[in-house]
């Protein structure tokens, strides 16, 4: 059987950049025009690892950079303002993008509001831990307080 380098994910097969070995129809009829894999030369062999190496690389620094990241965020309070009644309710409420364009204004790092973890929008004037995550498995936590604008 004829080794194939898949160039996209392919559901039930492998993950893109994996080699895998498969039939000379499949690879001929169904890989080849969909430009889903290409035949496993040497060359393609160690092309593919390079790129992987690559990937490698760049993944464990983006991870690195997201811890540092963390670290400054936990160590970072982010203070909110917002319109509030007699009792310390909040008129409408604090939200993600809140939060997130806070950190981007506070510490310069941007966090897509996907990426911030709260259970409920904030209603009330207090202080809050929200877990935001960076990267996957980096998560930080940010200690938010929602006061009275003046």
């Amino acid at each position: 059987m004829p080794e194939a380098i898949l160039l996209q994910d392919v559901p039930q097969l492998g993950s893109k950049g994996a080699v895998v070995e498969v039939s000379k129809g499949y690879l001929r009829n169904y890989l080849l025009p969909r430009k889903l894999a290409a035949p496993a030369t040497k060359a393609a062999l160690e092309d593919a690892e390079r790129v992987a190496a690559a990937q490698s690389r760049q993944r464990a620094e983006a991870v690195s950079n997201a811890r540092q990241q963390a670290d400054a965020l936990t160590n970072t309070v982010l203070t909110i303002a917002h319109q509030t009644g007699e009792d310390g309710r909040l008129f409408g409420s604090v939200t993600n993008q809140d939060i997130a364009d806070a950190i981007k204004e506070a510490r310069g790092i941007e966090v897509d509001k996907r990426n911030v973890r709260l259970a409920e929008p904030i209603r009330a004037t207090g202080t809050f831990v929200v877990d935001v995550e960076l990267t996957e498995g980096v998560i930080a936590n940010v200690k938010t307080m929602v006061v009275t604008e003046r």
